[in-house]
């Protein structure tokens, strides 16, 4: 778990004060990304887990320190089936994602066919592309998923 201090400094870095909603929130992605594997992140799962750590926090205070962090580059923001905001620590590298439609998991993944497709694609119909987003959309077939919403 990162401590304190480097925390504090990350957000120093980007010019945003050290508060402590700022610092529960960059702990919360920096903790979960690390020990759960878990990347992918809403403003109400960022709320829930800092209510699970008896943190005294607004929804609302969270939604401002989510876009404070995007704006400042440290979060990126997508929009996957739903309409549902998900966040995201920016590590910088490209990536595309793979969203399951039953559990609600998100993997990521990078391939450089498909990467080279896309400039192919571009090219083609006259664009030069600056950026872009895929999301793959499906069901996962893992028999025993651990995300599957339990009913």
């Amino acid at each position: 778990m990162p401590n304190r201090s480097s925390s504090s400094s990350d957000l120093k870095n980007i010019g945003l004060k050290a508060t402590v909603p700022r610092l529960k929130v960059l702990e919360i992605f920096q903790r979960s990304t690390a020990e759960l594997g878990v990347r992918h992140m809403s403003a109400e799962d960022v709320y829930k887990a800092l209510i699970a750590e008896h943190i005294d926090v607004g929804l609302a205070t969270v939604y401002r320190v989510l876009t404070q962090f995007e704006q400042a580059g440290l979060l990126s923001r997508n929009h996957f089936e739903g309409g549902r905001a998900m966040f995201e620590l920016n590590e910088g590298s490209h990536h595309d994602h793979l969203v399951c439609l039953t559990c609600g998991r998100v993997e990521e993944f990078v391939d450089a066919e498909i990467e080279a497709r896309q400039q192919q694609v571009a090219g083609q119909r006259g664009f030069k592309l600056h950026d872009h987003a895929l999301a793959l959309y499906g069901e996962c077939t893992k028999p025993n998923c651990e995300y599957r919403r339990r009913e």
